[in-house]
């Protein structure tokens, strides 16, 4: 049976308690801004104009992922990609965005709702600089809901319990290029295997 409403879904699902209904607030407290400064990642979810979403994930060290601007407001920055940027291009065409923010052991996470906009450059850019590279771009953030969200997804994922880790399991990236991609002339699979190899790659994180 396919849920249509929201009284089939509330009969299903339950109603929240008092606690995680009134959790949501408007601006930052001293515990989320310390979540910030420690969160390496977070995962940042868009729509364009028609509703087809996309999800795109950021990370930078701690402490240069979101940058505070004021109690209601972040930024994030963006590094040198492959320029495809369909979160950004979703923006300009719809301005609401989610971010999940992670800190790796940790299973609870921070998320953030609200209205974004990009901004090509700002003072506060030096503050966001890594390796004394500026940001390309910035997403910057007017917040409207934020609020922990609790740990269980993670604790049934394993996800940070390394015996669960197996880095094999799926094919090498330059073999999913090749079986996704035309052959790209004068790429090799050796190449390709070079270009992905982690000190290869991290040459052109900045």
């Amino acid at each position: 049976m396919d849920i249509t409403t929201i009284e089939q879904l509330e009969e299903v699902v339950g109603l929240p308690g008092d606690r995680a209904a009134a959790k949501e607030r408007a601006t930052l407290t001293d515990i989320d801004r310390a979540w910030l400064a420690a969160s390496p990642f977070c995962v940042l979810a868009t729509a364009d104009a028609q509703g087809r979403c996309d999800a795109s994930p950021k990370g930078d060290p701690p402490g240069q992922l979101a940058h505070v601007i004021d109690e209601s407001t972040i930024a994030l920055a963006e590094r040198p990609g492959n320029k495809r940027v369909d979160s950004y291009r979703n923006v300009i065409a719809n301005s609401n965005v989610g971010l999940d923010f992670i800190i790796p052991g940790r299973a609870d996470t921070l998320r953030i709702n609200g209205a974004a906009r990009l901004v090509a450059d700002a003072p506060f850019f030096d503050a966001m600089a890594v390796r004394d590279r500026r940001p390309i771009l910035a997403l910057v953030v007017d917040i409207e809901t934020i609020y922990f969200h609790c740990g269980k997804a993670l604790m049934r994922s394993r996800l940070w319990e390394p015996e669960t880790w197996d880095p094999t399991s799926v094919v090498p990236r330059r073999a999913v290029i090749s079986q996704v991609l035309e052959p790209q002339p004068g790429k090799t699979l050796e190449e390709l295997d070079d270009y992905y190899r982690p000190e290869n790659y991290a040459k052109g994180l900045y």
